[in-house]
C-alpha cells in the first residue's frame, strides 16, 4: 500500500473519529438534554446515558437537571392588611417537570421562579393579619404554594413546598404582645382562681347540709379542728366552749330583752 493510501486512510479514520465523538453527547440520570435541529425544537428529549445528534452545530444541545431546587428567598420588608410591618424570608423547594418548556418558555426559569416567588411573598403578607400570620402559618404557606406554582406551570416549573422561616416584628410591637401575653395570663388565673372559689363553695354547702342532718358529725369535725390546732410547739391557748351553752345564753339574753321592751 503506497504511502498516499496510508495517509489518506489516516486522515479519512481521524475525521470520522472526530466526527463520532462530535455526534456523542452523554447526560447524567437526573438531566434530560433539549435538543435543536436549525433551529427548531424537536419533540423528544434526550437522555439519560450517552446519545448521538447531528454534529458541526446543526443540532444545539441545552441540559436542564431535574433535581429538586432549594430556593431561598431573602428578608422582604411587608405590611401585614393590619398595618404592621413586619420582615418575613422563607424557603420554597421546585423543581422542572418539562424540560423543553423550561427551555423555551423562559430565559432564566430558576431567576424567574426566583422573582415569583418574591412578589408573592409580598402580596400573600398584605393580605392576611398578623395574629393570621404568626398562628395559622401552615394556612399561608399552602397559599404561597398554591400562588407560585400556578405562576410557575406554564413554564414547566413545578412549586412543592414554600415555608415560611422566620417572622421578624419591631420592637414596639413586641412589647405590646409581651403585655397582651401578659394580660391574658392574669385573666386565666383570675378565672381559674374563681372557679376554684365556685367549686369550693358548693362543696362547703353540700358539708353543711350534710352536717345538719348528722349532729355527731358536726361534734366529730370540732375534734379534728382541736388536732389540727393542737400540733407540736404551738402557743395557742384553747377554751372550748360546748355549742349547747352558747344557745341556752342566746336563748337567755333573746328573754331578757324582750323582758326590758315590755
Amino acid at each position: 500500500m503506497s504511502p498516499v493510501v496510508v495517509t489518506l486512510l489516516f486522515v479519512l479514520g481521524t475525521l470520522l473519529l472526530i466526527l463520532v465523538l462530535s455526534a456523542v453527547r452523554m447526560a447524567q440520570e437526573y438531566e434530560r438534554a433539549v435538543v435543536f435541529r436549525f433551529g427548531r425544537l424537536l419533540k423528544r428529549t434526550k437522555g439519560p446515558g450517552l446519545f448521538l445528534v447531528m454534529p458541526f452545530g446543526i443540532d444545539r444541545v441545552v441540559k436542564i437537571d431535574l433535581r429538586v431546587v432549594t430556593l431561598d428567598i431573602p428578608r422582604q420588608d411587608c405590611i401585614t392588611r393590619d398595618n404592621v410591618t413586619v420582615g418575613v424570608n422563607a424557603v420554597a423547594y421546585f423543581q422542572v417537570i418539562d424540560p423543553r418548556r423550561a427551555v423555551v418558555a423562559v430565559s432564566n426559569y430558576a431567576n424567574a421562579t426566583f422573582q415569583i416567588a418574591q412578589t408573592s411573598l409580598r402580596s400573600v403578607i398584605g393580605q392576611v393579619e398578623l395574629d393570621e400570620l404568626l398562628s395559622q402559618r401552615e394556612r399561608v404557606n399552602q397559599r404561597l404554594q398554591s400562588i407560585i406554582d400556578a405562576e410557575t406551570e406554564p413554564w414547566g416549573v413545578k412549586v412543592s413546598i414554600v415555608e415560611i422561616k422566620d417572622v421578624e416584628l419591631p420592637p414596639q410591637m413586641q412589647r405590646a404582645m409581651a403585655r397582651q401575653a401578659e394580660a391574658e395570663r392574669e385573666k386565666r388565673a383570675k378565672i381559674i382562681h374563681a372557679e376554684g372559689e365556685l367549686q369550693a363553695a358548693q362543696q362547703l354547702r353540700e358539708a353543711a347540709v350534710t352536717i345538719s342532718t348528722e349532729p355527731a358529725a358536726l361534734q366529730l369535725r370540732y375534734l379534728q379542728t382541736l388536732t389540727e390546732i393542737a400540733v407540736e410547739k404551738n402557743s395557742t391557748i384553747i377554751f372550748p366552749v360546748p355549742i349547747d351553752f352558747l344557745a341556752t345564753l342566746t336563748d337567755m339574753l333573746r328573754r331578757n330583752n324582750a323582758a326590758s321592751g315590755q
